[in-house]
């Protein structure tokens, strides 16, 4: 499965000057790591983003989201991004910025 380069620097531009900040190979696509746990990646176009299981039905209402479920089963807390919801760098950033919120309060792994 091949994913939208450009989108990939997109976000790593977003990401990289964050402390622990790591990229990853995982779900066919790329993902993109803050000490460890898993922030957002991109599939294909659309970008996967950690919300957190309290701002996931919040999250779900947004325009241009969809359930994340790859395997047959959603994975609550975790939204994705149609193409179509990130033309915009401030959209993406946007989006970025929720999940870098919630996994602030993560422990490091």
């Amino acid at each position: 499965m091949s994913y939208d380069e450009g989108l990939v620097q997109r976000v790593r531009e977003i990401l990289e000057e964050e402390p622990g900040f790591a990229e990853k190979k995982m779900f066919g696509g790329i993902c993109f790591l803050l000490f460890g746990n898993m922030v957002c990646g991109i599939i294909k176009d659309d970008v996967i983003i950690r919300v957190g299981a309290d701002k996931y039905e919040e999250a779900m209402k947004l325009p241009h989201t969809r359930k994340f479920d790859i395997t047959g089963k959603t994975l609550r807390g975790w939204v994705m991004i149609l193409s179509r919801g990130l033309d915009s760098d401030e959209e993406l950033g946007e989006w970025v910025q929720k999940a870098v919120t919630f996994v602030r309060t993560l422990p490091a792994k």
